[in-house]
């Protein structure tokens, strides 16, 4: 190897080497991990064999309950930070879920907490002690931000020779200290953050951990499979199509699109920075929906709008979640739309299953569920996938350019092997003009289901499927067209853990015939065997800038699901 020109080969073997290094070896697992086919599912019991009762005990309590313990003085913040880089270490062995692991400093960061806790008394923040894991976007002293790029391996997103290299911080990281949480580790992506499933040239493909023949989602794919590993008690992920939604709902979390403007994107590495017309936004995948509410509060307590310019001057809004509270207290019935079929795939049987249950505890509480029947998704979600396009692939050719390294195939199959001409500013405005016209008749749409909810409201907000598939199989995750729709409409979105797939079942529909050329390679793909165990969730959909509302009945629902 020519050490002054080395190949990205040789480039992303030293860095996929480096992360498995940066393991103690007293937490690597000996002897042979059992293959897929052996061992498809590693969460539970698998992985708690490897961990003592004390490091079960703290990894398996959710966010909430940590800080109720780290911000007393119960539990050390040291303690709890080495429990969950022990169980994140073992989910990268089985999941290949890090691309960055920072402990020492981590261990470092929480022994000050603690020490700040014993001279006086009191939390650093509302988040004082817990640790956060990060999608490999954001960028954090002393630690590299690949994105997945072999390319952007020891620079600044693809500059060897920017000063900011390894001294930058994003705004979001930022704040979580501020808050008092600790960070501790970095999480897999696709490179371009384009796709469906989590997979890149330097660490490899990211397994489901609760089926490892399925993925893991992406492109929060790695936030997803370490979360739900609980090698993570929460973490934050991004969204333009569905990253935070599909890898949330494939791992059996709860996953928040929040609507663009509510957490600072600010100093975040992203593909095609700059493109305005649809743009990616942040938000947190937690065990639990209250812990995803503590992230969110915490970092609006954080007054982001005053180190962002693109955040909305929004604080948290009690009002809404006590809205909910208060009807719900009051047994006042609430009203909510359901979407089953999208009219372009169809869902797989547990995923039709899931909405029943979820028709079936809300209308036992009271509760009435209404046909969605919105402006055709497949017009939307077109108009989504042309906002993807508009720099004919320039932003996303030039990175790979930079060590010559191939695309993934889902990667390929949308940008191909080199950039198209890029659309004039005229064909940027029309193309406005025609979302605004969609987003304006989707709305009129919801205002006018005041006619049959009975409750004198529009509904409350409505239930979809996340995605067709409980969890896709590896290389098939063709169609993202469930959470597409709502970054192009910009409404708050949260996945809801519901079930499992049964192979017993939820079986073949054999008389069911496809309704698109893509539903009918989804529906041939379904094999209950291979699916078998795999989490399937739903969303639920709220209008914008309607975190709170969504974050409360989530909450709710969730409960009426589990009672």
């Amino acid at each position: 190897m020519d050490n002054q020109n080395p190949t990205w080969q040789n480039l992303a073997a030293e860095k996929r080497e480096s992360v498995l290094n940066s393991i103690p070896g007293k937490w690597k697992i000996t002897g042979r991990i059992p293959s897929v086919q052996e061992q498809p599912d590693v969460t539970g019991p698998f992985i708690q064999q490897f961990l003592s009762p004390r490091e079960i005990e703290i990894t398996e309590t959710d966010a909430v309950g940590i800080v109720a313990n780290t911000s007393t003085g119960q539990w050390s913040a040291v303690e709890v930070t080495e429990a969950f880089c022990h169980r994140a270490s073992l989910a990268h062995q089985l999941t290949n879920c890090l691309h960055e692991t920072f402990f020492d400093a981590a261990l470092a960061d929480a022994k000050l907490l603690d020490e700040h806790f014993a001279t006086f008394k009191t939390s650093v923040g509302p988040l004082h002690g817990l640790p956060v894991s990060l999608k490999d976007q954001f960028h954090i002293k002393g630690v590299d931000t690949t994105m997945g790029y072999v390319g952007w391996i020891d620079t600044f997103q693809g500059n060897k020779d920017d000063r900011r290299k390894r001294t930058f911080e994003s705004e979001l990281v930022r704040e979580l200290r501020a808050s008092g949480a600790v960070l501790y580790c970095k999480t897999s992506v696709p490179h371009t953050l384009m796709s469906g499933e989590t997979s890149n040239n330097i660490i490899g493909f990211t397994y489901n951990p609760k089926n490892r023949n399925l993925t893991a989602g992406g492109s929060s794919g790695g936030e997803g499979a370490l979360i739900g590993l609980r090698g993570s008690p929460a973490g934050f992920g991004s969204d333009i199509g569905g990253s935070i939604r599909i890898p949330a709902a494939y791992n059996g979390l709860y996953g928040l699109r929040p609507s663009a403007g509510r957490i600072p994107y600010e100093g975040t590495a992203n593909s095609m920075d700059g493109q305005s017309s649809m743009v990616s936004v942040l938000g947190p995948l937690a065990t639990t929906a209250w812990s995803a509410r503590l992230l969110f509060k915490s970092v609006l307590s954080q007054e982001p709008w005053l180190h962002d310019p693109l955040v909305v001057e929004l604080p948290w809004r009690q009002s809404q979640e006590d809205e909910v509270r208060s009807l719900i207290s009051s047994s006042s019935p609430l009203c909510f739309g359901m979407l089953v079929n999208d009219g372009v795939v169809k869902p797989h049987p547990p995923v039709l299953r899931a909405l029943d249950l979820v028709r079936a505890v809300l209308e036992k509480a009271s509760h009435k569920i209404i046909e969605w029947k919105p402006p055709p998704h497949s017009q939307g979600v077109t108009l989504v996938q042309r906002h993807w396009h508009l720099d004919g692939g320039a932003d996303i050719h030039k990175d790979f350019a930079l060590s010559g390294e191939p695309m993934i195939p889902h990667v390929y199959a949308a940008y191909g092997p080199a950039p198209t001409t890029e659309a004039s500013a005229s064909e940027v405005a029309a193309l406005h003009r025609e979302l605004r016209a969609y987003k304006k008749e989707y709305l009129d749409y919801w205002l006018s289901t005041t006619e049959q909810t009975g409750t004198g409201r529009p509904v409350d907000a409505f239930l979809m499927p996340a995605a067709p598939y409980g969890a896709a199989r590896k290389g098939k995750s063709v169609y993202a067209g469930y959470t597409m729709i709502l970054n192009g409409l910009d409404y708050t979105a949260i996945t809801i853990p519901v079930t499992n797939i049964d192979a017993k079942i939820d079986r073949v529909d054999d008389e069911y015939k496809p309704i698109s050329d893509k539903d009918k390679i989804v529906h041939e793909d379904y094999d209950p065997k291979i699916y078998d165990g795999a989490h399937v969730a739903v969303q639920l959909v709220g209008r914008r800038f309607h975190e709170e509302k969504i974050l409360a009945l989530a909450e709710y629902i969730g409960e009426l699901l589990h009672q």
